[in-house]
Protein backbone atom coordinates (compact mmCIF):
# COMPACT_ATOMS: atom_id res chain seq x y z
CA UNK A 1 0.00 0.00 0.00
CA UNK A 2 1.22 3.55 -0.45
CA UNK A 3 1.59 5.67 1.65
CA UNK A 4 3.06 8.81 0.18
CA UNK A 5 6.63 8.33 0.55
CA UNK A 6 6.20 9.65 3.94
CA UNK A 7 10.31 11.34 5.10
CA UNK A 8 11.75 10.56 8.07
CA UNK A 9 11.05 7.02 10.45
CA UNK A 10 7.66 5.81 11.14
CA UNK A 11 7.53 4.41 14.47
CA UNK A 12 5.91 0.72 14.94
CA UNK A 13 2.51 0.99 16.03
CA UNK A 14 2.34 -0.46 19.98
CA UNK A 15 -1.84 -1.98 19.60
CA UNK A 16 -3.43 -2.66 22.94
CA UNK A 17 -7.00 -4.06 22.86
CA UNK A 18 -9.50 -4.52 25.03
CA UNK A 19 -12.69 -6.56 24.78
CA UNK A 20 -14.96 -3.52 26.62
CA UNK A 21 -14.55 -0.16 27.64
CA UNK A 22 -16.83 3.25 28.05
CA UNK A 23 -14.71 5.16 25.43
CA UNK A 24 -11.46 4.82 23.88
CA UNK A 25 -11.27 8.65 23.65
CA UNK A 26 -10.83 9.09 27.45
CA UNK A 27 -9.10 6.04 28.52
CA UNK A 28 -6.37 7.70 26.40
CA UNK A 29 -7.31 11.19 27.60
CA UNK A 30 -6.62 9.47 31.09
CA UNK A 31 -2.98 8.58 30.11
CA UNK A 32 -2.06 11.64 28.55
CA UNK A 33 0.13 12.14 31.67
CA UNK A 34 1.72 9.10 31.80
CA UNK A 35 3.93 9.43 29.03
CA UNK A 36 2.94 7.17 26.63
CA UNK A 37 4.07 7.61 22.91
CA UNK A 38 2.39 8.26 19.39
CA UNK A 39 2.83 4.99 19.01
CA UNK A 40 0.30 3.48 21.36
CA UNK A 41 -2.91 2.95 19.79
CA UNK A 42 -6.10 1.34 21.75
CA UNK A 43 -8.72 -0.48 20.39
CA UNK A 44 -12.08 -1.83 21.95
CA UNK A 45 -14.32 -4.37 20.47
CA UNK A 46 -16.70 -2.53 21.78
CA UNK A 47 -17.56 0.49 23.50
CA UNK A 48 -20.49 1.51 26.24
CA UNK A 49 -20.12 5.21 25.92
CA UNK A 50 -18.93 6.08 22.57
CA UNK A 51 -19.22 9.58 21.48
CA UNK A 52 -19.03 11.50 18.02
CA UNK A 53 -18.21 15.27 17.47
CA UNK A 54 -20.81 17.53 19.50
CA UNK A 55 -21.21 14.77 21.83
CA UNK A 56 -23.50 12.38 20.16
CA UNK A 57 -23.43 9.08 20.99
CA UNK A 58 -21.72 6.48 19.14
CA UNK A 59 -23.10 3.25 18.58
CA UNK A 60 -20.43 0.44 19.10
CA UNK A 61 -21.74 -2.84 18.33
CA UNK A 62 -18.84 -5.51 17.96
CA UNK A 63 -17.22 -6.06 14.57
CA UNK A 64 -16.51 -2.32 13.95
CA UNK A 65 -13.56 -0.38 14.59
CA UNK A 66 -13.68 1.54 17.56
CA UNK A 67 -9.48 2.45 17.99
CA UNK A 68 -7.44 5.83 19.46
CA UNK A 69 -4.32 7.23 19.47
CA UNK A 70 -2.53 10.51 20.23
CA UNK A 71 -0.39 13.05 19.05
CA UNK A 72 2.34 14.86 21.21
CA UNK A 73 2.16 18.42 19.72
CA UNK A 74 5.37 20.36 19.08
CA UNK A 75 5.48 24.55 18.34
CA UNK A 76 6.77 23.71 14.40
CA UNK A 77 3.75 21.67 14.11
CA UNK A 78 0.73 22.85 11.83
CA UNK A 79 -2.64 24.00 13.23
CA UNK A 80 -3.38 20.70 16.06
CA UNK A 81 -6.96 21.58 14.09
CA UNK A 82 -5.85 20.39 10.86
CA UNK A 83 -4.92 16.93 12.16
CA UNK A 84 -8.43 15.90 11.65
CA UNK A 85 -7.81 16.80 7.72
CA UNK A 86 -4.45 14.49 8.10
CA UNK A 87 -6.23 11.57 10.33
CA UNK A 88 -9.42 11.59 7.12
CA UNK A 89 -6.62 11.13 4.78
CA UNK A 90 -5.23 8.60 6.39
CA UNK A 91 -8.30 6.70 6.64
CA UNK A 92 -9.40 7.01 3.08
CA UNK A 93 -6.16 5.14 2.12
CA UNK A 94 -6.63 2.42 4.17
CA UNK A 95 -10.68 1.94 3.47
CA UNK A 96 -9.70 2.51 -0.91
CA UNK A 97 -6.90 -0.26 -0.15
CA UNK A 98 -10.04 -2.79 1.22
CA UNK A 99 -12.48 -1.99 -1.34
CA UNK A 100 -10.31 -2.04 -4.43
CA UNK A 101 -12.96 -1.55 -7.20
CA UNK A 102 -15.69 -0.44 -5.01
CA UNK A 103 -13.85 2.48 -4.08
CA UNK A 104 -15.28 4.84 -6.81
CA UNK A 105 -17.33 5.81 -4.49
CA UNK A 106 -15.84 6.93 -1.72
CA UNK A 107 -15.63 10.33 -0.82
CA UNK A 108 -14.43 13.27 1.86
CA UNK A 109 -16.37 15.66 3.46
CA UNK A 110 -15.11 18.24 5.47
CA UNK A 111 -13.63 18.46 8.11
CA UNK A 112 -12.48 14.58 8.25
CA UNK A 113 -15.96 12.64 7.51
CA UNK A 114 -15.64 9.54 4.58
CA UNK A 115 -18.95 9.10 2.81
CA UNK A 116 -19.23 5.76 0.81
CA UNK A 117 -22.22 6.24 -1.67
CA UNK A 118 -22.96 9.54 -0.39
CA UNK A 119 -23.54 7.38 3.36
CA UNK A 120 -20.95 7.94 5.84
CA UNK A 121 -18.65 5.43 6.95
CA UNK A 122 -16.54 6.61 9.35
CA UNK A 123 -16.01 9.29 12.21
CA UNK A 124 -13.09 10.49 13.50
CA UNK A 125 -12.75 12.93 16.83
CA UNK A 126 -10.34 14.98 17.95
CA UNK A 127 -9.97 15.84 22.08
CA UNK A 128 -6.64 18.23 23.26
CA UNK A 129 -5.52 16.79 26.37
CA UNK A 130 -2.92 19.52 27.29
CA UNK A 131 0.19 19.04 24.59
CA UNK A 132 -1.42 16.30 23.08
CA UNK A 133 -4.39 15.38 20.93
CA UNK A 134 -6.31 12.31 21.06
CA UNK A 135 -7.70 11.22 17.90
CA UNK A 136 -10.71 8.83 18.07
CA UNK A 137 -11.66 6.71 14.90
CA UNK A 138 -14.76 4.57 14.58
CA UNK A 139 -15.50 2.75 11.52
CA UNK A 140 -18.51 0.90 10.51
CA UNK A 141 -16.69 -2.07 9.05
CA UNK A 142 -19.47 -5.25 9.86
CA UNK A 143 -22.53 -2.75 11.16
CA UNK A 144 -24.11 0.99 10.60
CA UNK A 145 -26.45 2.72 12.51
CA UNK A 146 -29.73 2.86 11.29
CA UNK A 147 -32.61 5.80 11.96
CA UNK A 148 -29.92 8.78 12.09
CA UNK A 149 -30.13 12.41 10.62
CA UNK A 150 -28.32 11.24 7.65
CA UNK A 151 -27.95 8.04 5.89
CA UNK A 152 -25.21 5.27 6.71
CA UNK A 153 -23.26 2.77 5.86
CA UNK A 154 -20.58 -0.28 6.16
CA UNK A 155 -18.08 -2.02 4.66
CA UNK A 156 -19.77 -5.63 4.47
CA UNK A 157 -22.95 -3.94 2.51
CA UNK A 158 -20.06 -3.42 -0.13
CA UNK A 159 -19.01 -7.00 -0.16
CA UNK A 160 -15.62 -6.63 2.33
CA UNK A 161 -15.72 -7.47 6.03
CA UNK A 162 -12.22 -6.71 7.18
CA UNK A 163 -10.70 -8.27 10.78
CA UNK A 164 -10.48 -5.23 13.19
CA UNK A 165 -7.87 -6.02 14.31
CA UNK A 166 -5.85 -6.08 10.45
CA UNK A 167 -7.59 -2.84 9.69
CA UNK A 168 -6.39 -0.84 12.86
CA UNK A 169 -2.95 -2.41 11.69
CA UNK A 170 -3.10 -0.86 7.85
CA UNK A 171 -4.58 2.23 9.69
CA UNK A 172 -1.87 2.55 12.01
CA UNK A 173 0.71 2.79 9.50
CA UNK A 174 -0.75 4.71 7.31
CA UNK A 175 -1.36 7.07 10.13
CA UNK A 176 2.25 7.49 11.11
CA UNK A 177 3.10 7.61 7.67
CA UNK A 178 0.91 10.91 7.08
CA UNK A 179 1.55 12.41 10.40
CA UNK A 180 5.29 12.34 9.12
CA UNK A 181 3.91 14.70 5.75
CA UNK A 182 1.66 16.47 8.06
CA UNK A 183 4.98 17.19 10.45
CA UNK A 184 7.88 17.16 8.13
CA UNK A 185 5.98 18.77 4.79
CA UNK A 186 3.27 21.01 6.42
CA UNK A 187 -0.39 21.20 6.16
CA UNK A 188 -0.29 21.91 2.10
CA UNK A 189 0.48 18.21 1.30
CA UNK A 190 -2.10 17.25 3.54
CA UNK A 191 -5.03 20.09 2.07
CA UNK A 192 -3.63 19.05 -1.42
CA UNK A 193 -4.45 15.25 -1.28
CA UNK A 194 -7.20 16.02 0.63
CA UNK A 195 -9.25 17.79 -2.05
CA UNK A 196 -8.30 15.58 -4.90
CA UNK A 197 -10.42 12.83 -2.40
CA UNK A 198 -13.38 15.20 -2.18
CA UNK A 199 -16.37 15.30 -3.63
CA UNK A 200 -16.52 17.64 -6.67
CA UNK A 201 -16.44 21.51 -5.80
CA UNK A 202 -20.09 22.83 -6.70
CA UNK A 203 -21.79 20.35 -4.60
CA UNK A 204 -24.16 21.14 -2.46
CA UNK A 205 -23.72 21.19 1.19
CA UNK A 206 -25.53 22.51 4.42
CA UNK A 207 -23.14 23.74 7.37
CA UNK A 208 -25.04 23.47 10.74
CA UNK A 209 -22.71 26.32 12.71
CA UNK A 210 -22.13 26.45 16.20
CA UNK A 211 -24.09 29.40 17.18
CA UNK A 212 -27.41 27.21 15.81
CA UNK A 213 -27.68 28.79 12.11
CA UNK A 214 -26.95 26.96 8.76
CA UNK A 215 -25.67 28.09 5.77
CA UNK A 216 -26.78 26.24 2.15
CA UNK A 217 -23.75 27.09 -0.22
CA UNK A 218 -21.98 24.95 -2.63
CA UNK A 219 -18.87 23.75 -1.90
CA UNK A 220 -15.45 25.74 -3.36
CA UNK A 221 -12.50 24.01 -1.86
CA UNK A 222 -10.40 24.96 1.24
CA UNK A 223 -8.47 28.15 2.57
CA UNK A 224 -5.10 27.25 3.34
CA UNK A 225 -5.84 26.64 6.95
CA UNK A 226 -7.57 23.77 5.94
CA UNK A 227 -11.72 25.93 6.89
CA UNK A 228 -14.67 25.12 4.35
CA UNK A 229 -15.25 27.33 1.61
CA UNK A 230 -18.94 27.74 0.38
CA UNK A 231 -19.92 29.94 -1.97
CA UNK A 232 -23.12 31.43 -1.25
CA UNK A 233 -26.19 32.21 -3.95
CA UNK A 234 -25.35 35.51 -3.89
CA UNK A 235 -21.89 34.66 -5.17
CA UNK A 236 -20.00 35.51 -2.05
CA UNK A 237 -17.66 33.31 -0.18
CA UNK A 238 -18.17 31.82 3.38
CA UNK A 239 -15.21 31.10 5.16
CA UNK A 240 -16.60 27.96 7.62
CA UNK A 241 -14.15 26.97 10.90
CA UNK A 242 -16.29 25.04 12.44
CA UNK A 243 -19.93 22.94 12.04
CA UNK A 244 -21.96 20.51 11.08
CA UNK A 245 -22.00 19.64 6.95
CA UNK A 246 -24.51 17.87 5.20
CA UNK A 247 -24.54 16.87 1.65
CA UNK A 248 -28.10 18.44 0.25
Amino acid sequence: MEHGGSKGAVLTADIRTVAETGSTNADLIALVDAGIGEEFWLRAERQTAGRGRQGRNWLSPAGNLYASTLVRLRPSDPPAATLALMAAVALDEVVRAYLGDAAAGLRLKWPNDLLLDGAKLSGILLERAGDAVVVGIGVNLAHHPKGLDRPTTSLAIHGVTPDPADFLQTLAEAFASWLARWRGEGLTVIRDHWLSRAHPKGTGLTARLPDGSSIDGLFDGMDANGALILRLADGTARVIHAGDVFLI
